[in-house]
């Protein structure tokens, strides 16, 4: 295939380096474009992401040697980074393992958290730049498909995303067994750091109603809502949203419980008793652990999560194992494909050959005729040097076969002229002039 996949990633290379070879989307057509001339690639395609970056190449026949040095060289050139700081963390394969590499990074196998499914459309803009950008032809635009094809059957056909593995996620899961349609439903996320704004981002995705953030500093609550379209409060107005909230999420800082038992019972009273989702992700705990003895409080802690985390971390591993079944079968179908054209292309080739001997033969047979010769004379001599022509090359290429002990060959040629075994293949017509 002259296909090679080489870069780094978060298991290779610390974030100080990852920034370094990080491409930004503004830049991504020109540096197509500056890969294919100066690593003298025939295709490209370039992955850039926070945990990664990838060129996924294919080198032409007259350059194959060196090339997986050419795009290493090119990519340090290109970020102004010295070649020996990528010696010593980058990876690189080439043809099927190169296909099954960029198979697992595309089905999320390769993950930082294992089955992550945002790698998949990631894998699917790069692919879409480098088309816009004219880096991709005919084996790259051949090979993506594919490798797009045995991704999603890796996701439908094992669990290998579906259960979560952050606590953030897990928290907002949890409201899944709660309410049965969380478009209706109200969220109040207590605190403004990185947990709340994924547990935010998790909850916008899944399409909750309304989303309030509240936080000990307005300025920060206020940063936060507005990438979600929420509102934001201060802590002493939680008591207030209380009322309206179906999903509690807390996770802050805090040494002291910000929500006492005392406030939440005052909100079922005014909610007529409808079901509140409550998770603590905080250490210490910032909700009270007395308000799980209320009626219609489904209260959960951190370590709940951590052991439903825990628990689906080992379900991703045993669906790994089913991926990569998928994952080589997807490989060695794509060589089958490839073996195929190769066929299409020697038929295609041989049938060429034999037209252009037909048709020297039939012009030459013509021109016996307009001469006058005899009808029967002429065809008997075209098929006598048809069948000559057509079997010279195969009698030339079986004698010396034989001849050099290769029996298999000959083997191969009684099975492609569907030829029985006592078949003397040993006289062979001579050809005529």
């Amino acid at each position: 295939m002259g296909l090679i996949a080489l870069g780094i990633n978060h298991k290779s290379a610390n974030i100080a380096l990852r920034e370094r070879v990080a491409f930004a989307p503004e830049q991504m057509a020109e540096a197509l474009q500056d890969a294919l001339a100066d690593a003298l690639l025939a295709e490209v395609v370039i992955l850039s992401t926070c945990n990664r970056t990838e060129l996924f190449a294919i080198v032409a026949d007259e350059h194959v040697e060196g090339g997986e040095q050419r795009a290493l060289a090119w990519l340090g050139a290109y970020h102004h980074i010295p070649l020996s700081d990528l010696e010593s963390c980058y990876y690189s394969y080439s043809d099927q393992n190169a296909l099954r590499h960029i198979i697992q990074v595309t089905s999320g196998l390769d993950s930082m958290v294992l089955g992550e499914p945002q790698i998949f459309g990631q894998m699917k803009s790069a692919f879409a730049v480098a088309q816009e950008a004219g880096s991709v032809d005919s084996e790259l635009s051949r090979i993506f498909p594919h490798v797009f094809s045995v991704a999603k059957k890796v996701r439908t056909d094992t669990a290998i995303g579906k259960n979560p593995v952050s606590v953030a996620y897990a928290a907002v899961n949890l409201s899944h067994h709660i309410f049965s349609d969380l478009t209706e439903t109200h969220a109040l996320l207590i605190g403004a750091g990185e947990t709340i704004e994924l547990v935010a981002r998790h909850l916008s995705e899944n399409g909750v109603k309304s989303i309030v953030v509240a936080n000990r500093t307005l300025g920060r609550a206020r940063e936060l809502a507005h990438r979600f379209g929420a509102e934001a409060v201060l802590l002493s107005e939680i008591p207030e949203q209380l009322v309206n909230a179906d999903i509690v999420i807390s996770s802050t800082a805090s040494q002291l419980p910000i929500l006492g038992k005392g406030a939440v019972e005052h909100a079922l009273k005014l909610r007529k008793h409808r079901p509140i989702l409550m998770v603590d992700i905080a250490v210490p705990r910032d909700i009270e652990e007395q308000v799980g003895e209320l009626s219609d409080i489904y209260l959960y802690t951190v370590d709940d999560l951590t052991e439903i985390v825990d628990e689906n971390k080992r379900n991703r591993e045993s669906e790994a194992r089913k991926a990569d079944k998928l994952i080589d079968q997807g490989v060695d179908n794509y060589l089958q494909q490839l073996r195929s054209l190769d066929v299409v292309s020697t038929l295609k080739a041989y049938r060429q050959l034999s037209e252009q001997t037909r048709d020297i033969e039939l012009e030459r047979a013509l021109k016996q005729l307009a001469k006058g010769e005899s009808a029967e004379q002429v065809v008997t001599q075209l098929a006598r040097s048809l069948t000559n022509k057509f079997m010279h090359r195969p009698s030339i290429e079986m004698k010396k076969a034989s001849a050099d002990g290769r029996e298999d060959k000959v083997g191969w040629a009684h099975q492609l002229f569907g030829l029985h075994v006592d078949v003397d293949v040993d006289k062979e017509p001579k050809e005529s002039d």
